[in-house]
Parts: structure tokens; C-alpha cells; sequence
């Protein structure tokens, strides 16, 4: 893969041109990548709304009908339901591992089996997420595992 960078002062906004033979599963993951820096998700934490990258949050729970995101560094009250997150996040690597949970693929460190057919995903900030066994094929078939 060649990866040219060019400076343009004149641009009002980056522009990115990816230029391939076919799109195959690099090339979605590079996309995916890229639309994940420059997806927004607002919530409030203490009162404040804060503003964070989609690559930033790590998972998003839902709890007694609130959503929350998590960070390295805060948790964030999302105004919207899980389900409206997941189709905003879908083409930014966010998947869906629990009736309940959403994570964010580029932030899992490893796989381990758990109890039930389940599987624990470590994720890059030491937390561990219960992933259950309706979702564990998939996250393994998307990890390539």
C-alpha cells in the first residue's frame, strides 16, 4: 500500500481520496477508521455537554432506559436510545454485543471465553465487556478470530 499526503492551504475542509482495486476488507476497515475521527457524539457528564470523537468511547451501555458512553476519561448521559446509536455508529466500527452494550471494535484488546458460551472482551483501557453467545460469532468473525 502507498500512502501519499498532500498540503493544500487553499482547502476549506480535509479531503480524503482512497484509491483502491476493489473495496475489500482493509479497505472497509480504513474507511470505518476514518469515519469514526470524524463522527461527534454529544452527552453530559456533571451538568455539562461534552463533545467526543466516536474513536474516543470505548462502549456505550444502556441502563434503567439511559445511555451512557464511556471514555478513558469520563462517562457521558447520551440524549439519544441505544438502538439510534447503533445506526449512527454501525459504519464506525461500533457493534452490538449485548442486548444492552455497543462496543467499539478498534478499542478491543483481546478475546477470552466465559461461562455460558459467552465471551469477555478485553478492551484497550483494561475494562472488561460480557459479551453474550448470540453476538459472540460475529465479533469473532469481525475480529478474525
Amino acid at each position: 500500500m502507498r500512502i501519499d499526503i498532500e498540503t493544500d492551504a487553499t482547502l476549506a475542509e480535509t479531503e480524503i481520496l482512497l484509491r483502491c482495486r476493489a473495496v475489500d476488507e482493509s479497505v472497509a476497515a480504513i474507511v470505518a477508521s476514518l469515519r469514526m475521527h470524524d463522527r461527534r457524539l454529544t452527552g453530559t457528564s456533571d451538568g455539562e455537554t461534552c463533545v467526543v470523537t466516536a474513536g474516543e468511547v470505548l462502549y456505550i451501555e444502556s441502563v434503567d432506559g439511559h445511555c451512557f458512553a464511556y471514555t478513558n476519561t469520563t462517562v457521558l448521559e447520551m440524549p439519544l436510545r441505544l438502538v439510534e446509536l447503533e445506526e449512527r455508529l454501525t459504519d464506525a466500527s461500533f457493534v452490538r454485543v449485548a442486548k444492552n452494550c455497543l462496543v467499539n471494535l478498534n478499542r478491543i484488546a483481546g478475546l477470552r471465553p466465559y461461562v455460558g458460551g459467552r465471551m469477555l472482551a478485553h478492551l484497550d483501557n483494561d475494562e472488561e465487556i460480557v459479551i453474550s453467545r448470540k453476538y459472540a460469532g460475529e465479533i469473532k468473525c469481525l475480529l478474525g478470530v
